[in-house]
């Protein structure tokens, strides 16, 4: 059998974590280092090498201080005997980078291409239900947008329904994303229609905030979900999932793909990040646009949705 090609990445960031000087790293020998390293691949599927040592130190050290801890040694035999502790570590760890219609061209694809399609096939008795998921979904901006998009493009007055599943390993991060709320200047990514159409501006003690309307907030469900497992659902019309392989090394990424792709309806598309490509890595994926692919006959059922 042929070796599978590599999983094509453009260049991007090394890792989860970033920004502290390596003067840290002095105290946790390379020895302690390697066990972190394999727990974190094993939790969370993340990859972190040798130079990461010190960056792991510095999004740690102020864990270590909450909880008293003596040393990283002591850090890690708690991490090992507790599973709440283990989700903080990978929480602190997690590098949460976002913001409303991120990659814009992709919105601007779906706009295009995937209503009108969508909005042809109800002739031939598709039902007017769009499911999405935005995996690592972060502090929401990208599933709001997604329902933004959606809820302006097929209205529930024309008998539209979206069901939009929003997911993290970070279970802090999704506690941001599910209050829908977020500094002022957050909205600069967002079309003043948009705006007016679907969110509220803070007043008194909110002043200076904005928080997504009911119309949105009920059409999103959290949930917390580790991309090492299976989807949490199915049939899926489109699946974001941006910015995240780089994370991963290529057995993992594989992986990760090939869950996701399970989890598309037909004709469904999965987006990723900028860095990030299929193409001659996995078998049957066409590329429809800016980092869009589709795989022709895949098999997931629409039935298997969102519950």
């Amino acid at each position: 059998m042929a070796k599978p090609t590599p999983l094509r990445l453009a260049k991007g960031p090394e890792g989860p974590i970033d920004g502290v000087s390596s003067a840290f790293a002095d105290s946790v020998p390379d020895r302690l280092f390697l066990e972190y390293q394999a727990l974190i691949k094993q939790a969370a599927g993340i990859h972190l090498h040798l130079g990461k040592k010190a960056l792991l130190v510095g999004r740690l050290s102020a864990r270590l201080r909450e909880l008293g801890v003596a040393d990283f040694a002591a850090y890690l035999d708690l991490v090992r005997r507790s599973a709440d502790e283990l989700t903080q570590m990978i929480d602190r760890i997690c590098t949460n980078e976002t913001r409303f219609f991120r990659e814009p061209q992709q919105f601007e694809a779906i706009a295009r291409t995937a209503i009108p399609a969508w909005r042809a096939a109800t002739a031939a008795r598709r039902p007017r239900v769009i499911r999405a998921w935005s995996a690592a979904c972060s502090s929401g901006e990208e599933p709001f947008s997604i329902a933004m998009l959606l809820h302006a493009a097929l209205p529930s007055s024309e008998g539209w329904r979206h069901e939009i599943l929003a997911t993290d390993l970070s279970t802090k991060i999704l506690d941001r994303a599910r209050a829908a709320t977020w500094k002022m200047e957050r909205a600069e990514d967002i079309p003043q229609d948009y705006l007016k159409a679907f969110m509220l501006r803070g007043e008194g003690p909110q002043a200076g905030k904005f928080r997504a309307g009911a119309l949105l907030r009920d059409s999103i469900r959290f949930l917390p979900h580790n991309l090492l497992h299976a989807p949490p659902a199915n049939g899926f019309d489109l699946i974001f999932c941006r910015n995240v392989l780089i994370y991963f090394d290529e057995p993992t990424k594989r992986g990760v793909v090939e869950r996701l792709r399970s989890a598309l309806a037909p004709g469904g598309w999965l987006l990723l990040g900028h860095a990030e490509s299929l193409l001659g890595a996995i078998e049957g994926a066409r590329s429809l646009g800016p980092n869009i692919y589709e795989f022709p006959g895949a098999s997931s059922r629409a039935e298997g949705g969102i519950r």
